[in-house]
């Protein structure tokens, strides 16, 4: 049997997969571990030593030595003085800020997303579904001096907001189910984490027709969403992040009086 490797699988888990035998149809072992060490970096920040990668990623140490030279010469890795700690490399934000430029959602939706901010003051999000987190492709910050930060690329689990939530409500139980099987972690401590209970509040959120993050995600702030439904399921979704402070009586309704119509006039556009 060929020596085991790791995949990256919906966010930040990292699971043993089936080797792939020598002479066999399938992913080349090079170009596959150099995706899963980039993703690695992404998802673990700072920089790390050989000895921490090697244990990570079960690479052989003089393999993945190899594979760190050749991506710290070709700009992907960067190291410290020493050159013994390494961490994710320019070439890489390049290449990722190549796909927010290219991508003709988020260039459509900037007008809207512009509205929105100006209709609620607040800080409002569009996010696309991964697995099973949410990463930001867009975010118009709040006008006010007390406002939740976020930024461009950053990735959730899709259980603990509202632009998850929306989107996670556009499936079956049994899908979401199936994505969640691993079990779910608290972010805060009003982060849903039981399955049953997951499943009754995207219950009532496909009934209202929007989404809820009761600081689940970040003490203090709220968030409503709801998916863009021009395509089946939803991939894409948008939210609005207030602070509870700002949250007063009847605030929430022109919040998501805002938000839904955000959603239809995005919708009418993509469809």
């Amino acid at each position: 049997m060929g020596e085991a490797v790791r995949a990256r699988r919906g966010g930040t888990r990292w699971v043993p997969v089936n080797p792939v035998e020598p002479g066999a149809t399938g992913p080349v072992k090079s170009a596959r571990r150099t995706v899963e060490l980039l993703e690695f970096f992404a998802a673990h920040r700072g920089l790390h030593s050989l000895a921490e990668l090697q244990h990570s990623l079960g690479y052989p140490k003089s393999s993945l030595y190899m594979l760190l030279r050749t991506l710290t010469d070709l700009g992907w890795v960067e190291t410290d003085g020493t050159g013994t700690l390494y961490g994710i490399g320019l070439r890489a934000l390049l290449v990722g800020t190549s796909y927010i430029d290219g991508d003709h959602i988020v260039a459509a939706a900037r007008d809207t997303l512009d509205w929105l901010a100006e209709a609620t003051t607040e800080t409002v999000h569009l996010a696309r579904l991964d697995g099973t987190d949410v990463v930001y492709l867009a975010t118009r910050e709040s006008q006010h001096y007390l406002r939740p930060m976020s930024r461009v690329g950053r990735r959730l689990p899709a259980y603990a907001t509202s632009l998850g939530k929306a989107l996670l409500a556009e499936r079956t139980e049994a899908e979401v189910a199936q994505l969640f099987e691993a079990g779910l972690t608290a972010l805060t401590p009003n982060t849903i984490v039981d399955p049953n209970a997951l499943a009754a509040d995207l219950a009532e959120t496909r009934q209202r027709g929007y989404s809820v993050d009761h600081e689940e995600n970040v003490l203090g702030v709220r968030c409503f969403g709801a998916a863009l439904r021009y395509q089946h399921p939803a991939r894409d979704a948008i939210s609005c992040s207030v602070p509870v402070a700002r949250l007063t009586p009847g605030r929430d309704r022109q919040i998501v009086d805002a938000l839904l119509a955000a959603r239809d006039r995005l919708e009418r556009m993509f469809r």
